[in-house]
Formats: structure tokens, C-alpha cells, sequence
């Protein structure tokens, strides 16, 4: 997995419309309420829709969709 995080000053909105536009598959936002909860918010490219999940749960999500189903666990 690949990973950026988007440390400027700017909005959070305006952050997730501009990757969007660049076409980030996988977008997890982390504002203020999220890191005190130890959560995430996912939004994938061409959804509008977000899903909140505990981090760690995020992680685990991502990196079962981003094993080939060949090496993944039984």
C-alpha cells in the first residue's frame, strides 16, 4: 500500500476534492473528532459516500482488498 498524508493548511473539503480530482482511489480523512475517536473516514474514487470505521479496522479492510485472493488466508 501507498500512502501520502496532506499535512497544509487548507480545508478539509477542499483536500478531498482535490485528490478526488486526481483520481485517489482510496481517500481516508482524519479531522479533529476522528483522531480523538481513533477513527478514519473512507471515500473511494466516483462515490460520494463516506464510512467511518476504527482505524484499525481500516488498515486491516485495506490490506485484505489489496492481498490477491490467491494469497490471502483461508
Amino acid at each position: 500500500l501507498r500512502a501520502e498524508a496532506d499535512l497544509r493548511n487548507e480545508k478539509i473539503n477542499y483536500k478531498v476534492r482535490e485528490h478526488s480530482l486526481a483520481k485517489v482511489p482510496v481517500i481516508l480523512v482524519v479531522g479533529k473528532r476522528e483522531a480523538e475517536e481513533g477513527a478514519v473516514n473512507i471515500r473511494r474514487l466516483g462515490s460520494q459516500d463516506q464510512k467511518s470505521m476504527k482505524l484499525a479496522e481500516a488498515i486491516a479492510a485495506l490490506k485484505d482488498e489489496a492481498t490477491p485472493p490467491d494469497l490471502r488466508d483461508a
